[in-house]
């Protein structure tokens, strides 16, 4: 897991041949006022833009969720989230299968510490990234980059 704020984007760009990409769409777009949706930049990499009241941690705990053929670049474009996060490796309690199509596991396990992104500030989270976002009150505007690896 990686916690920065944009301007310092552009050093992490040289850990996947995508983030370059990500980060350019990133400091050539409006992020405020993108519309909600999913962007394909271009093969293996593509954008969420939503914007949505925070949940409870209990809620989004219910979704503790990590990827396998994903790496997530979240950035918070507005607004306070909270996200939770334990690694992989600690989490010892699946809840249900993996879905390949969506690719995404899920764990009942505990998380291990949260943290809070605010405007302009990202977490890359890796596979072994167990993690639980969108925790808050009020609207939050976030986009979710979605690279495969």
């Amino acid at each position: 897991m990686i916690l920065d704020t944009l301007n310092n984007g552009s050093q992490y760009t040289s850990l996947h041949p995508l983030f370059a990409k990500a980060f350019d769409f990133m400091s050539q777009n409006d992020l405020v006022n993108l519309e909600d949706g999913v962007i394909q930049i271009e093969e293996g990499l593509k954008v969420i833009v939503s914007k949505a009241n925070g949940k409870t941690a209990e809620a989004s705990l219910t979704k503790f969720e990590c990827h396998d053929k994903n790496i997530d670049i979240q950035v918070c474009v507005s607004g306070l989230e909270t996200i939770y996060w334990k690694p992989r490796e600690k989490c010892v309690t699946p809840n249900g299968d993996y879905n390949p199509e969506k690719d995404v596991r899920f764990f009942n396990d505990t998380p291990d510490m949260k943290f809070q992104l605010t405007d302009g500030q990202f977490v890359i989270f890796y596979p072994g990234d167990v993690h639980a976002p969108m925790i808050g009150e009020g609207e939050i505007k976030k986009l979710v980059f979605k690279v495969k690896i």
